[in-house]
């Protein structure tokens, strides 16, 4: 890596407390210790099994959630840190895609104004601007025109995902982090989203960090993976090397055993 990364945490740590039928609380560490650096350009894979500690990582890197340790660095500033205010000018720079489209969209909200919303959010644009800038995306992502007056329920999975991606793509971000983006979609369909991911990488240099249990997901669309368990990283380097010849008892575990898609 040449320069200071896009994205890095260092030492991140989260605990949550669990509470027992007796009232007692039982701290759960859900990240462990978590180093990561993705460098501008880059496609980095997280991968791991239910448990691993994932999503919890998703939610610090997005700082929707605090760590109990460690700092997370967004082109340079300590975004872990900032309160809500100080830290929504950064948020167009970086934007989720998360698993469930359909939970991820306001279902009383149509497709156009869906798009639309974080641009008006972030005082993007004025509306007849922002109009287009839907039109754009939509076409971008290869949905229809027709699309942007329909409701999230009247499409398929494979659409909804497509239109969280425009939305995620609406404030021009340099960086999106995928969690698990394709896990919900049928085979056939989530080929098609790899494709459109490869694209727009391509064609908009993104940075992506992709979280998913998915090793040929993973595989396809990434130059680097990184694997938890139990909150921590075992095994990190390219994904040619790690997936052909991994180091670690774990990592061998999750090629053998996870049922992965057929690309």
């Amino acid at each position: 890596m040449t320069g200071a990364p896009l994205l890095e945490a260092v030492g991140l740590r989260r605990c949550y407390r669990a509470r027992g039928l007796d009232g007692r609380g039982a701290a759960i560490t859900a990240v462990d210790g978590v180093d990561l650096a993705v460098a501008r350009g880059d496609a980095v894979a997280v991968v791991g099994g239910s448990g691993a500690g994932k999503s919890t990582l998703v939610r610090l890197l997005l700082a929707l959630e605090r760590p109990d340790e460690g700092v997370v660095r967004f082109d340079g500033h300590e975004i872990s840190a900032m309160s809500a205010a100080s830290i929504r000018p950064l948020r167009r720079r970086f934007q989720p895609v998360f698993q469930d489209p359909l939970a991820s969209l306001d279902p009383r909200m149509r497709i156009g104004v869906a798009v639309e919303e974080p641009l008006a959010a972030l005082g993007i644009g004025d509306q007849t601007g922002r109009r287009r800038r839907v039109a754009e995306l939509l076409d971008r992502v290869g949905l229809p025109e027709r699309v942007r007056r329909s409701w999230p329920a009247a499409l398929s999975g494979g659409e909804r995902q497509r239109v969280a991606i425009a939305r995620a793509l609406a404030p021009e971000p340099e960086l999106l982090i995928l969690d698990e983006p394709v896990s919900s979609l049928d085979a056939a369909v989530a080929l098609d989203v790899i494709d459109l991911l490869h694209e727009l990488r391509r064609s908009l240099d993104l940075t992506l960090v992709l979280v998913t249990h998915d090793v040929d997901v993973a595989g396809e669309l990434c130059d680097r993976v990184v694997v938890m368990r139990a909150g921590r990283i075992v095994e990190a380097g390219a994904t040619a090397r790690v997936f052909d010849n991994p180091e670690h008892e774990y990592t061998k575990q999750l090629l053998d055993a996870v049922p992965t898609l057929t690309l």
